[in-house]
């Protein structure tokens, strides 16, 4: 991953209908509000990297300010294609949570005035290493009976000794609620979001087994 500056004063904005992205995250992004766009087309222009944050509601067309959460993402811009269809396909890569402190429309463009949020490590780093180890157990078990995820992904949980990275990588694996991915973003603590992310994972695997004995009782029935 390339660096970036310590601070950030002003980068283009990209606002995300019902998708949360994290540090270390690459994700293919399909756009085609005008106004994203031009933010597209502004930072491939400049140095390829742009402020990703989740609107409140996906149903909101044209976002302002106040219908965007204040932590958000900063992305470099992999690779960029325009579509016939006028849509434009992008490739980002997460690189570092940011708090916002101001979003303004500049020339058509949404564009955030940003401060770090770098991960906060605190307390015995052997408490840590172990709620990791707790949580990658955990979502291996939620690995194994989900289908949409690829068995190749516990190998390379498995190859990361970073617990905040390990963190931030299965957080963009779990498919949870909008509001709990934008918490996991807006988590700083290392610790406290490896907890959070058990609590969570802890819940998903509930409502597999739930689903799961639901279609038995169903199937049950259907056969009699």
């Amino acid at each position: 991953m390339a660096s970036i500056p310590e601070t950030v004063q002003a980068l283009p904005v990209l606002p995300l209908r019902d998708v949360v992205v994290y540090p270390y995250m690459v994700i293919p992004l399909f756009v085609g509000r005008e106004k994203s766009i031009r933010a597209l087309d502004a930072v491939m222009a400049a140095d390829k990297r742009i402020v990703l944050v989740a609107q409140h509601s996906p149903d909101i067309d044209d976002p302002g300010a106040d219908d965007l959460y204040r932590v958000g993402t900063v992305a470099q811009v992999l690779q960029l294609l325009k579509l016939p269809d006028g849509t434009t396909k992008v490739l980002v890569e997460g690189e570092r949570r940011v708090a916002i402190d101001a979003i303004e429309d500049v020339d058509g463009v949404l564009s955030a005035r940003t401060r770090p949020a770098p991960s906060i490590v605190s307390g015995d780093p052997r408490e840590l290493d172990a709620t990791a180890r707790t949580l990658l157990a955990l979502f291996e078990q939620y690995v194994k009976t989900n289908r949409k995820l690829p068995p190749e992904l516990l190998t390379t949980l498995a190859g990361i000794d970073d617990p905040d990275r390990l963190a931030d990588t299965v957080a963009a694996h779990l498919g949870v609620r909008l509001a709990d991915r934008q918490k996991l973003l807006e988590t700083l603590d290392t610790g406290a979001r490896l907890e959070l992310l058990i609590g969570l994972v802890d819940g998903e695997i509930d409502v597999q087994q739930m689903e799961k004995r639901i279609r038995g009782r169903v199937k049950s029935q259907m056969e009699r």
